[in-house]
């Protein structure tokens, strides 16, 4: 594994994932990747703190299984573990997630365990009466002690022998400084003497109680040793349910350091898929800072890749088989949500030059040696890079063309570097392979890092080691030597690149003119339909208004008795019903199914009889209507507005100024930080103190870095020395 990751320069990529566990292992997560991935995202729901560090216990359970007695550090680290499975059962899961944590049921004299640990580790109080009794007899000795050198300290007889009141630890015990002659006033052993010739002393009486608390000690740790054994017999009775427990709980830790190395800078994962389609799109090598993105399609058997010298070949063949790695451990990384990657048993990389004095092979017999092992594997993909290296190139063309065709046929994918433009053209007819090309920008005289699929790419060699410092007058020879119809056939490549990227502009140029025709013949006819259902609308008004003021005529006339004006009417009456409102609509195929526009309603086609149309409109509506009088419509149904909740925060019954983060990590240093500082808003502090401590720096940084980015901060600094200094800072809210 370690091997593979140094090829592929993701070693620190690696190291800094690694440092999310809680205890150091192994990268990969054993088991059926899909569950994996499924638990992984039901468990991204949730904020779920992370584990604490654990210690590595499979030295611990192989001594349970031999019926041995652990130490009560060890106890503790299991102790852990049983903690952080009963505060993962305080959420509230569903699914796959809900199942793998309710299958884990801690027994009952493992539970007690956790009443027994404060969070430092040390034996809570009544867990133990005897342990008590001499825990007490301990202080309380240590306080004697105390007072006796007080006491000898603030003896007039001792002051003038004293050189300082202080009570010195000097070996691990307490001491006063003393000069020659003190045992005229006081018995006393000297323990150590000082580069100025003075006697550190340890009296006698405050040996007898040193003696004490000795004894105490030792009683002590026979009382531990004891409650040990208890714990270890119980142990070894659940020996199965550790072993599982501890386990599990490398699962869990694989799962959160994926997630807290997935957002900390927005990376996705992959899963593999055994679909043939192989592409990725925006991906960025970790290895690289500031780096052009890469999208390349590798779903075919071949990717031949060509071009300028130190035009980034070898990075795309090792940010293919990088991406085909981490997705295989599901290790989260830089690329687009749309990328499909598939699915391999070998990942397989020859980078290097295989020459050895050691075991005397030269380096085109090291590489045969390489190849012939790849006869042998299935389902894999194999990275090679300067596939020519070695050997004469024009039998190496033909060699490693038929060798190619035959590990195509055992479906192993091949990602190759070269600069053999005859290999590249021995394969560019073969439907399995697909050619990508470095490009050049002569203008500038330098690689793009951009890369052209379906052609062969020129080498650029002679302008490489004249950009390198290489005289201009070696390089006018050498390209004498070289030749003019080699020179001729490299133009043509060249130009054959220039035509095919000016093809692609074309055609990128032609699909955003389509699209906007398009979106041009959309909008027409969405105006069209509009100005239709106006001139229906207006006809429909003048013929009601004509209709009213015939009836008014009427009335008139039949008031009057008038045979002229019965006349008269008549004729209104039949060029009246000359008068049509027809729509002015396209007579359009409908089917079931169809999205359609009547008048003002719209809605989806139930089922079509002759030529009648049921209709479900957007309000749940069905109608029958006259399938002429139906335009087809794409707008979909408007959302329905939801009321807009109302939430009121309540203030907090009781408030902190103060906040202390001492002994915490820097996740749950700020997690904690985040909540006070929230809390101290809604209490409506002004000011508020939080120490952080100096230690490292670590953490006065991270709280340094998270106030600068916090809105609600009108400024902070650094605490009055009485209140911790550089230790603490004071924020105004």
């Amino acid at each position: 594994m370690q091997d593979i990751l140094k090829k592929l320069d993701l070693t620190d990529y690696i190291e800094s994932f690694q440092e999310l566990f809680s205890r150091k292992k192994s990268v990969i997560l054993e088991g059926d990747i899909n569950l994996h991935y499924k638990l992984i995202e039901e468990l991204s729901k949730f904020d779920i703190n992370a584990p604490k560090e654990v210690a590595n216990l499979d030295n611990a359970l192989i001594h349970i299984q031999k019926q041995g007695v652990l130490k009560l550090d060890d106890i503790y680290e299991f102790t852990k573990i049983i903690r952080y499975f009963l505060y993962l059962k305080r959420f509230n899961f569903d699914g796959k997630l809900q199942e793998w944590i309710d299958k884990i049921i801690i027994p009952n004299d493992i539970l007690k365990l956790d009443g027994y640990f404060d969070s430092k580790g040390n034996l809570k109080e009544g867990v133990d009466e005897d342990f008590d009794n001499i825990q007490n007899a301990i202080y309380k000795n240590k306080d004697l002690i105390r007072q006796a050198l007080y006491k000898i300290i603030n003896s007039s007889k001792l002051k003038p022998y004293l050189v300082d009141s202080q009570v010195h630890l000097v070996n691990d015990q307490e001491a006063i400084l003393v000069r020659g002659g003190f045992n005229h006033v006081v018995k006393a052993t000297v323990i150590h003497r000082s580069n100025s010739g003075f006697f550190y002393i340890v009296p006698h009486n405050v040996s007898e109680l040193k003696q004490k608390r000795s004894d105490l000690i030792n009683k002590q740790e026979e009382v531990l040793l004891k409650l040990c054994k208890q714990i270890s017999s119980m142990f070894e009775k659940n020996l199965m349910f550790l072993k599982f427990i501890n386990k599990e709980f490398d699962r869990v830790d694989h799962y959160q350091a994926r997630l807290f190395f997935a957002k900390a800078n927005d990376r996705n994962f992959l899963l593999p898929s055994r679909k043939n389609s192989c592409k990725l799109i925006d991906f960025r090598h970790p290895a690289l800072h500031d780096a052009k993105p890469i999208t390349i399609d590798f779903s075919k058997s071949v990717i031949m890749i060509t071009g300028v010298n130190a035009g980034g070949k070898t990075m795309m063949l090792k940010s293919i088989l990088s991406a085909v790695l981490l997705s295989k451990y599901l290790i989260p990384y830089n690329t687009h949500k749309s990328s499909q990657i598939g699915s391999f048993k070998n990942i397989l990389a020859v980078l290097d030059d295989p020459q050895s004095v050691k075991n005397d092979i030269s380096t085109f017999a090291g590489r045969m040696v390489e190849f012939s092992t790849l006869f042998s594997k299935k389902n894999a993909i194999v990275g090679v890079d300067e596939i020519e290296l070695g050997t004469d190139s024009d039998e190496a063309a033909s060699l490693f063309k038929v060798i190619i065709e035959e590990l195509i046929k055992k479906d192993i994918k091949i990602i190759i570097t070269t600069h053999h433009k005859r290999l590249a053209a021995l394969l560019a007819s073969n439907e399995d392979v697909t050619l990508i090309a470095a490009l050049y920008d002569e203008e500038n005289q330098r690689p793009t890092y951009e890369f052209l699929h379906g052609t062969i790419g020129k080498s650029y060699a002679f302008e490489t080691a004249s950009r390198y410092g290489i005289p201009h007058n070696i390089i006018k020879h050498a390209k004498e030597v070289y030749g003019e119809d080699k020179d001729k056939l490299n133009e043509l490549i060249e130009r054959s690149s220039e035509l095919e990227r000016e093809y692609k502009q074309k055609i990128q140029k032609l699909n955003e003119e389509l699209d906007d025709t398009l979106r041009l013949k959309k909008s027409l006819k969405e105006q069209k339909e509009s100005l239709d259902e106006l001139i229906y609308s207006e006809k429909s008004k003048l013929h009601k208004e004509y209709k009213d003021a015939r009836e008014e005529a009427k009335k008139a006339i039949k008031a009057k008795i008038s045979k002229e004006g019965h006349r008269h009417l008549n004729t209104a009456h039949t060029k009246a019903s000359s008068i049509k409102t027809k729509k002015v609509t396209e007579v359009e195929d409908l089917k079931v199914g169809d999205r359609v526009k009547y008048r003002t309603s719209k809605g989806v086609i139930v089922s079509i009889k002759g030529k009648q149309a049921f209709i479900e409109n957007d309000s749940g509506m069905k109608m029958k209507v006259p399938l002429k009088d139906l335009s087809r419509s794409g707008n979909i149904p408007k959302p329905i507005v939801k009321p807009k909740a109302t939430i009121t925060v309540a203030k907090p019954e009781t408030g902190h100024v103060k906040l202390d983060l001492h002994g915490q990590r820097v996740e749950e240093a700020l997690e904690n930080l985040d909540k006070f500082l929230s809390d101290s808003l809604i209490a409506g502090f002004d000011e508020v103190l939080v120490y952080h401590g100096i230690g490292t720096g670590k953490l006065a940084a991270a709280v340094k870095k998270y106030l600068d980015k916090h809105p609600k901060i009108r400024a902070y600094e650094d605490a009055h020395p009485s209140s911790g200094g550089f230790g603490a800072k004071v924020i105004k809210l």
